[in-house]
């Protein structure tokens, strides 16, 4: 009982995390910069993944997505993978978690069900790892160019797509772990041993069989004459 409650919680806390990392993707800040001027004017500059954008104190956006894949900055290109990958394993991780855990009834023997249970926690591992990589790895370049002085362009701060990946990614590493960890604690726990008395209670009752029969032999009769 205690491990289908394990996998339930680690199965609730998977699924909430791929939700978070797949909602950073479309979301817009991953970097975010204003500039304010007189009353009136104030703008704001964000960017994401895939556009840069500025939007003025009316709320009017103007955006410009990024022209070629091939010209973007590496590290652009890594979070997009990462991110992408993440997703997909999250995506996976979710199929054979449903399919592995004790309390549904597709996915075969309960051993077979421990070994897709384990292998969905360690897809949900490694996808919180991309999650946890390709957002450290963007707002590094953020932070790397807000604190460096030469650095004369537009500076950024981090956004709020970067705190809820990594809020995503940490539930899927600690939903993983726990999948792992009560597959772990259910190959370890003992198994009961029961000693087979079929011998003892054939011969016990055979015993019981003979002491219950009468001696049927004659008594034996000695003559007077027997002891002469």
């Amino acid at each position: 009982m205690a491990s289908t409650a394990a996998e339930i919680v680690a199965f609730l806390l998977t699924v909430c995390g791929w939700v978070l990392v797949s909602s950073t993707l479309p979301t817009d800040y991953w970097k975010v910069s204003t500039i304010d001027g007189t009353v009136i004017t104030t703008a704001t500059f964000w960017a994401n993944l895939w556009k840069t954008c500025v939007t003025d104190s009316t709320g009017v956006s103007n955006c410009k997505d990024f022209p070629s894949m091939l010209a973007l900055d590496g590290y652009i290109q890594a979070c997009r993978g990462l991110m992408i990958s993440a997703v997909c394993l999250g995506f996976f991780g979710s199929v054979f978690g449903l399919i592995g855990m004790k309390c549904t009834k597709v996915g075969g023997s309960d051993q077979t069900k421990a070994k897709i249970a384990c292998l969905a926690g360690l897809i949900f591992i490694l996808s919180g790892l991309c999650s946890m990589t390709g957002c450290s790895l963007y707002a590094n370049r953020i932070t790397s160019e807000f604190f460096d002085p030469s650095y004369i362009a537009q500076k950024y701060e981090l956004g709020a797509a970067l705190f809820i990946g990594w809020a995503g990614a940490s539930l899927c590493i600690i939903g993983g772990s726990i999948f792992c960890f009560s597959i772990a604690e259910n190959s370890k726990s003992p198994r009961r041993g029961y000693a087979y008395n079929g011998a003892a209670s054939v011969m016990s009752s055979r015993t019981k069989v003979h002491s219950s029969v009468p001696d049927k032999t004659p008594p034996k009769h000695f003559d007077k004459n027997a002891y002469v």
